[in-house]
Formats: C-alpha cells, structure tokens, sequence
C-alpha cells in the first residue's frame, strides 16, 4: 500500500489506493478543514504536492501546479508527501451568564401549573417471606405501582444487578428516581434513603455553529451552569449542505456523529467538574437542534433532506436513553428532542417558540426568527403558524468573513464610522480586538452605506480619498485596526467579498420574511411583535440592522430580543410535562412552507440583494436618516 506523510507534523500512513486525501489525513490524526463539506468550492483546504501524485478530480487555482484542493484528492499507487497550511476556524468555549436562561424559566414556570417529569419517591419495599414466590424485583415493582399509580414500570438491569444490595442496606428504604411518561414509570436510579443524592438533568441547544449545555437542578429547577462552545463538526462545513454533502459515506457520517456528541460530552464535563456533579446523577435530557443536526446527532443519513421531496427520517424522535444517543450522563437517563417540522425547521425553532405569545392565546400576529447559520422563522399567533427556513450562511456567527469571529472576548462588538470616516469601536470584555463578530459586522456595514464610504451594491468608493480603504487590483477592503493594535498582529479588515457574504446572509433572511407574510395577505407593519433568537441578537443594534436591509423599516420597539430561546424553551421541556406537550402541539400545529419550491423567493431574493432593498418604499424612515445627513 502507497504511503502517505504529512508536513510539516511529520504524521506517515498506508492507506489502500483510492483513498481520499482527507480521510487519509483523518485516519494520521491530522486535521485538514473541509467547511464546503468536500465540494471543492471554498479552497480552505488547500495542501501542496511535495512529492508523488496524486489523483485530483478538480484542480486548485493558482499558478503554482503542485498546489491542490484535498477534498479533490484520492491516493493514488504511488507515496505522496503532502504539506497541510494552518487555518483559522473558530475555536474556544465559555461559560455563560445564566441570569438570563433563569429569568426566562422562572418567568414561564410562575405563569401556570407544571407537572415535574422527572420524580423522586420515598419507598420502604417490604422484606422477602418465606414461600411468596416474589422476588426482590417483583416486591420493587408492586411498591412503585402503589406509590405512583402507573400502570407499567421499566426497571433498567443495572438497578436490577444492584437490588438485592440496595433493599437490604437500609430496611428496605429507598429513594426512586423515575420518569413520568403516560402510564408507565421509567426507573432511572434506586438509592438508600440514607445516602440518596440529587438528581439533575441537562438541556442542549444543538446549533450548527454553537453548542450549549445547562445542566440544571432538578428539586428546584435552578439552572447551575451554562457552558458553551463551537461545535466540533465545523471543519467538516460551515452549513447545514456542507455537512450533508460530506455525511454521504458511512464513515463520515459516523465521523460527524461523533464530532457532535464529543462537542456536548465536553462541555458536560467542564461544568461537572467545576461544578463536582457525577455523571450517574445527571438522569434527564433535553436536546434542540435543526433537522439536519438532529439527524447527525443520531447517525442518520441526512442525505434525502436536501432531495426532493426533501422527506426527513424522523420529526419526532422515539423515546431514547442516554446509553442510546452516546450523552455522557447516567446511561439508563431518557433523553427528549424537541420535534421537527420539516427538512429545515427543526426542534431548536419548536423549542424557542415557547418563549413567545405565538404558542398561546393571543390575537394578534407576530413573527419569530432564528438568525444563525440557517435563518429560520415562525409568523402566526392564535389562529395559525407557518414556518420556513431560509440557506443564510454562517457570515452573522463570523464564518465565511476573512476577520469573522463569534461573540467572545476580543470580538469588535460595537462599531462606529466618525465624521473623519474612520472608525471608533468596542470589544466584547475590553479586550485587544482579534476579529469582528455579527453584531459588529453590521454596525460596520451600516456605518460605511451611511456615510457613502460604500454604494447599495456594496462597493468601496474607490477615488483614494480614505485612508482606510486598501485597493489591490480587482480587491478592496476597509482596515478597522492595524496589525500593530491588533490582538492577533495582523490587520482587522473588511472586504467587498466579506460585504458581499453578508448582503446575501440579510437578503435570504429580509425576504424568507416577506414572502411568508405575502402568502398569508399580509405586510411587515400588520406585526404586533418581531421576536428576535440566536446569539448574535445579543449585540445586535436595531437601527443598523434595518440600514442594511436585514431586518424590516418599523419601529425600534417592535422588537423584541429573546437570547438562546431554543437553550431556553429545551430546559423548560426538561423539568415541565406541559411545557413538552406545548413543544408538540405548536409543532404540529404549524405549516411548513418550502422555500425551495416557492418560485417568487428568487425574485424576493435577488430584490433584497442590495443596501438596503431594491424597493426604496420598502425603507422609508432609512433614506429619511441617509437624506438628512447628506443636508
């Protein structure tokens, strides 16, 4: 077999010929980075041919032959020294302020009744007697029966293995802990009533970009900790596509499954431990993610979602445990995924619904978005919901901008272009900037259309006159610090490119919106509210987003931001029954709608394209603001 190593890390494998590149590299613990999924489109993993050849399918631009796109790459019969360049995707975790997540839940909790699933029960089971023909598990089960009412119990057989101990340690006194699902009891954990410990659970948010993990306690249902961080599956895509195109062999699959369930694994363990929880009393779970990460997280072909009929294996995820899905807590936990309702609405937008009045009672209209990789939105109230999902890409969490960053300390949050047309700026924690996150995206883009430094079509004014403006050819781009303030020692900068990325992100986003209220007869002043999700909401500047065209021209205190709703909404569906069951019921309440199939989305697409919109009437109070500072 051809051999094959790696530069500069030194990394030798043998690997059968017709192997492809990556997966060699995979399997010698060397990291190349895939974010088009293995398209060969965005040229992020670019390698150089040191030696050998090797059989490329499509070839890399640029003058220099050796150079070549891995993801377009099988080994031939020939050893091949191959040298990988270091590239900068996102990285890091943090912990989370939970003031926020706790208001929230309190705030939902105090308005009405909610049954606990997750129980405890004090059980004194009644010793064996001679001759009645009852075993340990059978005078365990008859008591739980008496004590709770249900018709059925499931007795996992690790309890099993460890009933003739735990009924003779204290005479009989135990502590159950059990789920409460429709007429059985699920038992998760039989304890001496004189050593039992508390039981906690944990909620998931499972986003494209970001995971987060609250682990939460359950007697009280206090969030303890909140901890969050990239997840791990990002150099294998950027997006939800990326991510389906590179699943389309079995052991890339099985690859994405296990990046996803290491990434919660991980930031399970940074709490537990700081926190000095044990796996084994963590008995509940509550996971929201998009369809397509849902799919990933089970090891689920997600291939038929981007097909027509764009049919999912599963909406709704069967009852499943902990042992099942590969979550580090008590095996025998049961484990809730917040349904789906279509190819690209998933559970994280059934979940952060909850935080909303459009689950309920209320009359009047209002529109729910998700803004993250995937730009996802709920419009209705009492009488209907319809949803869809639109492809924004993952320039708003940092992806695909040169400078791009998630919302963490050193990211320019915060921007402002002066009279003198340069920049003024902040840092999330005060930090050197290393980067610029959503928010600041934004707030730049707006500034320099506001102050003509660029056109609607997102075009540098290219007369010389600003000191900032870099011209290289056909490339230009705005220098938000030097590389001498930087964090990073290198230039913080904007370019045509990266403003390009972003008008197409907003454009996807304003015009999902449009057309879903065109189809039900109605225009973005018949809103009472617009709920804002996802995390980049957080440092979102209103004003700025409407100058952009990202978010529609009404007044500011329509708006509403909501944080991590889906983080949120998949805690409340841990400790609460009726919260659950609202979960299911918006979600089959709601009607998806396709945009794929929808023939006038290009044409709203292609309108939005520009700064703000094509249609000025659309933008009123924008070109009023523009039109008085140009007086």
């Amino acid at each position: 077999m051809p051999t094959i190593e790696f530069q500069p890390s030194g990394a030798r494998i043998d690997v059968a010929p017709g192997t492809e590149l990556v997966d060699a590299a995979r399997a010698a613990g060397v990291a190349i980075d895939i974010p088009c999924g293995g398209n060969g489109t965005c040229g992020k993993c670019l390698v150089r041919i040191v030696s050998g050849d090797l059989n490329q399918k499509k070839r890399a631009e640029g003058d220099d032959p050796r150079l070549a796109l891995a993801c377009q790459c099988a080994i031939g019969n020939d050893d091949v020294v191959v040298e990988t360049f270091e590239h900068h995707l996102p990285a890091g975790d943090r912990d989370e302020d939970i003031a926020e997540y706790a208001s929230a839940i309190a705030t939902v909790l105090r308005s009405g009744r909610h049954a606990p699933i997750v129980q405890r029960t004090a059980l004194t089971v009644p010793p064996p007697r001679p001759d009645d023909g009852h075993s340990d598990f059978d005078r365990l089960k008859a008591e739980i029966i008496k004590q709770t009412g249900k018709k059925s119990v499931i007795v996992p057989l690790a309890v099993i293995r460890a009933l003739p101990e735990l009924l003779r340690a204290d005479d009989g006194m135990v502590i159950i802990t059990w789920h409460d699902i429709e007429t059985r009891a699920i038992v998760i954990r039989v304890e001496p009533a004189a050593f039992a410990a508390g039981s906690y659970g944990i909620a998931v948010d499972v986003g494209t970009t970001t995971v987060a993990v609250a682990l939460v306690d359950l007697a009280t249902n206090a969030i303890v900790a909140v901890r969050s961080g990239y997840n791990d599956q990002i150099p294998c895509g950027l997006d939800v596509i990326s991510r389906i195109n590179y699943a389309r062999r079995p052991v890339r699959l099985e690859d994405l499954r296990g990046r996803v369930v290491g990434t919660i694994n991980r930031l399970l363990e940074e709490i537990r431990s700081k926190r000095r929880v044990d796996a084994d009393a963590i008995v509940a779970g509550s996971l929201a993610g998009n369809t397509v990460m849902t799919h990933l997280l089970l090891g689920i072909v997600p291939e038929h979602l981007r097909l027509e009929p764009y049919t999912p294996a599963l909406l709704a995820a069967p009852n499943l445990s902990a042992r099942d899905a590969g979550i580090a807590i008590n095996p025998d936990a049961r484990l809730f995924l917040s349904p789906a309702v279509g190819s690209y609405v998933g559970g994280d937008i059934t979940a952060g619904v909850l935080m909303t009045p459009l689950t309920g009672d209320a009359e009047g209209v209002s529109l729910f978005l998700d803004v993250g990789t995937n730009g996802e939105l709920v419009i209705g109230g009492r009488d209907f919901l319809i949803a869809c999902a639109c492809s924004a890409g993952p320039a708003f969490e940092g992806g695909g901008i040169d400078c791009g960053m998630r919302a963490a300390d050193g990211a320019i949050d915060r921007v402002r272009i002066a009279d003198d047309d340069l920049p003024e700026f902040t840092t999330i924690g005060g930090a050197s900037p290393r980067g610029i996150c959503g928010s600041g995206i934004i707030d730049l883009i707006a500034g320099l259309f506001s102050k003509g430094i660029i056109d609607s079509s997102g075009k540098f004014d290219r007369s010389g006159t600003n000191p900032r403006i870099r011209i290289d050819g056909r490339r230009a781009e705005y220098v938000i610090e030097s590389a001498s303030s930087s964090a990073t020692g290198a230039d913080i900068a904007i370019s045509e490119l990266d403003i390009d990325n972003v008008m197409r992100a907003k454009a996807a986003i304003y015009s999902a919106c449009a057309l879903m209220l065109k189809q039900v007869g109605m225009s973005f002043t018949d809103l009472e509210r617009f709920y804002i999700a996802g995390g980049f909401g957080r440092y979102l500047n209103i004003e700025n987003a409407i100058t952009i065209g990202l978010l529609p021209d009404l007044p500011v205190d329509r708006f509403a931001y909501l944080g991590n709703a889906s983080l949120i909404g998949s805690t409340l569906a841990l400790v609460s029954k009726d919260e659950r069951e609202r979960i299911s019921r918006s979600a089959r309440r709601m009607t998806y709608v396709n945009l794929s199939t929808e023939l006038d989305y290009m044409d709203q697409y292609t309108a939005a394209l520009f700064l703000p919109h094509t249609d000025r009437e659309r933008f009123p109070n924008v070109y009023a603001r523009l039109n008085a500072k140009k007086r």
